[in-house]
């Protein structure tokens, strides 16, 4: 475990140095970051050490985000809808191509 918080405090100081070369992180590279930092602050609230913090953190950083509901996505879609003021067959259409597109 040392050895990787070594590892990514490099990364942190070698980035600093390489920032006005660097381009801007990806919104999946941002989203990677946000999600290291809040399992990292779970780790620490519950005060994992060693191998036990391994292992959480390897689970934490590896789970996948719940997928939504049908419900959640029918409740979404129909704001979005109920938003743009979409009547009749302009609704039907937006809401099964929303229906589809959204996250399952």
């Amino acid at each position: 475990m040392k050895a990787v918080i070594a590892l990514v405090a490099l990364a942190f100081a070698a980035g600093g140095v390489l920032a006005a070369e660097k381009k801007e992180p990806t919104e999946a590279q941002k989203a990677q970051q946000e999600k290291m930092k809040a399992c990292n602050v779970e780790a620490g609230e519950k005060t994992l050490k060693g191998d036990e913090r391994k292992q959480f953190m390897s689970t934490c950083l590896g789970a996948k985000p719940a997928k939504a509901t049908q419900q959640e996505k029918m409740k979404t879609c129909n704001s979005d809808a109920a938003s743009k003021e979409l009547k009749g067959d302009e609704r039907k259409k937006f809401m099964s191509e929303c229906l589809k597109a959204s996250p399952a």
